[in-house]
């Protein structure tokens, strides 16, 4: 068992005062041993004199003292010598030996008193040997006790101190392992009593109810972190939840997407060291004017900013975290993907640029041409005034045109169309005539092929009317003076009709063909700079997929020509069993 300093200091100590104690109190009882032997010995002494007082106290001559102490000291090996003196002190007679040795200690006089007078004394000398030796024999039987004693009491300080740091590093033990999170830890104590009993039983009781506890608890923040992970998942928006280190800890599938990085690649890392793929530091800048803001402040008002990502524009919220204490966590970063909102953006803006230059042009040329004919018609001969007429009549053709771009878009955008079960033939005859004026202008020939005997099919002759036009007249506008237009109609698997306006123009890109239908796109190059709304071919795709349940398509090879086409099916899905389905879906 391994003491510590503690343990070990302490009972150093303990030993140190016990020894000392214990060298003091036999010290002291030694001591007082030795002077109550003493003293003994000198009541010894006494009581020889006193006897010799009595038996020599008349007869104190020589003779009688020799023959007396002679007898006494044959007899008694304690005895050293006596000695008797006069009243003048001269010593009458001394027997023994009357010195001072290591083992002559103790010197006792007795006055010799007849009638009242003192006529003498005698001195008797004792020998301590006996004494020294009962003394010693004490001395070291008294330190052998206490050093026993003290070795005892050393040896119960210690085993006491090992048994209850072997108690405590059990208790310790336990406490560890529930502190690494292992609740339900016991402490068998069937050999533990009293007071120690109740505390490891009060400790399994604490660490049971703690593992019940964790159980319980485990289970709710699953539960609650499961929601939380379903709730930010299915957002459609990118959520990056970030710590007060910076370090990403959670983000969602859309926010993933958003900035184009695997979770393994983010999480633990800081948000300040994500770049896009172009090699920027999306979030660094505004991350420091985060940091430079008062919580308070950002509390109130989340910072909110715009940032490139991967191409792509996203608008950013970002606000600080806090717990139900209000301690600061991290903040959390909300990224809105903004792309399409700021194309449209532009788009409207292009569409409203241009309108504004389509309709300037003609409402200019009607004014005009009209001022000059009302100022000026009868200085015009009968052909310039047919040609003014015919300018005015194809800027109001034009002018039409754009205008009910703009209407249809709308209009068929939410309204039900009606729909009769007709041939689709003689709405692509009247299509092509209505523009024959506008091909012939730029030398185009036009032609209808019918590849295949074309059933009736319900459709609104207004709206593929439209759409057909817009096809031709697109095709027209982008068409090389001296080309050609086809317009080819057929089956389609037997269950659609489809049509096709083939133009020998400039072609297309093949980066346009996936947005060609897209409204207020419009294709530009430095060849060619044509005007339009950018709404035509929206509004074709709208009129045959989400009003005819049909498809439109587009192939294109640049400097070749372009290939618009539909198709409509012969046998639609009633409205009403669609709408029905969307509803139950």
């Amino acid at each position: 068992m391994n003491l510590t300093k503690r343990n070990r200091l302490i009972i150093i100590f303990l030993l140190l005062v016990s020894g000392v104690l214990v060298f003091c109190t036999g010290r002291l009882t030694v001591q007082k041993i030795q002077e109550k032997m003493y003293a003994d010995y000198s009541n010894f002494g006494q009581l020889i004199t006193r006897t010799l007082l009595v038996q020599n106290r008349d007869t104190f001559n020589k003779d009688n003292l020799k023959l007396y102490t002679d007898n006494l000291l044959e007899n008694s090996s304690d005895i050293s010598f006596v000695t008797f003196k006069n009243s003048l002190g001269e010593v009458i007679y001394s027997s023994g030996v009357n010195e001072t040795t290591n083992d002559t200690k103790i010197n006792v006089t007795s006055p010799v008193v007849r009638n009242g007078e003192t006529i003498g004394s005698i001195e008797i000398g004792l020998y301590t040997k006996n004494v020294n030796d009962i003394e010693a024999a004490i001395r070291n039987s008294i330190f052998l006790v206490f050093a026993l004693g003290w070795f005892i009491f050393a040896i119960i300080i210690i085993l006491n101190t090992i048994w209850a740091t072997k108690e405590l590093s059990i208790l310790h033990r336990a406490v560890k392992e529930i502190e690494d999170g292992k609740f339900g830890t016991k402490i068998v104590n069937s050999r533990f009593k009293g007071e120690l009993g109740r505390l490891f039983n009060a400790f399994n009781d604490m660490s049971q109810k703690l593992h019940t506890y964790e159980e319980q608890n485990i289970d709710s923040l699953t539960i609650e972190k499961n929601k939380l992970e379903s709730v930010l998942m299915s957002i459609a928006n990118g959520v990056v939840v970030v710590d007060s280190t910076d370090k990403v800890t959670i983000l969602n599938t859309a926010a993933k997407n958003i900035l184009n990085v695997e979770e393994e690649n983010i999480i633990n890392t800081k948000i300040q060291e994500y770049c896009d793929n172009d090699g920027e530091n999306s979030f660094i800048e505004k991350i420091e004017e985060f940091k430079n803001t008062p919580l308070n402040i950002m509390e109130k008002k989340p910072l909110e900013f715009s940032i490139n990502i991967n191409n792509r524009v996203i608008k950013t919220l970002m606000s600080p975290v806090y717990s139900k204490m209000h301690d600061y966590l991290g903040y959390i970063i909300i990224l809105i993907d903004m792309t399409r909102e700021a194309e449209a953006d532009r788009l409207k803006s292009d569409f409203i640029s241009n309108v504004s230059h389509e309709l300037r042009t003609p409402v200019t040329v009607l004014r005009t041409y009209a001022d000059t004919l009302y100022s000026l018609g009868e200085e015009f001969s009968y052909e310039e005034q047919k040609e003014f007429i015919g300018t005015i009549n194809q800027e109001v053709i034009r002018l039409n045109n754009m205008v009910n771009d703009i209407l249809d878009f709308s209009k068929f955008q939410n309204n039900v169309l009606e729909k009769e079960i007709q041939d689709i033939m003689p709405v692509i005859e009247e299509a092509v005539n209505s523009l024959k004026v506008l091909a012939d202008e730029k030398e185009l020939s036009i032609s209808i092929q019918k590849k295949d005997e074309i059933p009736d099919i319900p459709f609104n002759k207004e709206a593929i009317s439209r759409a057909i036009i817009n096809l031709i007249s697109n095709a027209i506008k982008y068409s090389d003076k001296g080309g050609s237009i086809k317009i080819k109609t057929s089956l389609y698997n037997n269950d659609y009709v489809q049509v096709e306006v083939e133009d020998t123009g400039m072609g297309i890109a093949p980066e346009h063909l996936d947005k060609i239908f897209d409204r207020f796109y419009r294709v530009e190059n430095k060849t060619h700079s044509i005007k339009g709304t950018g709404l035509g071919l929206n509004l074709v795709k709208v009129t045959i997929e989400k009003r005819h349940q049909g498809e439109v398509y587009v192939t294109s090879t640049v400097g070749v020509g372009s290939t618009f086409g539909f198709r409509l099916p012969v046998k639609p899905v009633e409205e009403n069993s669609l709408e029905e389905e969307s509803i139950s879906v």
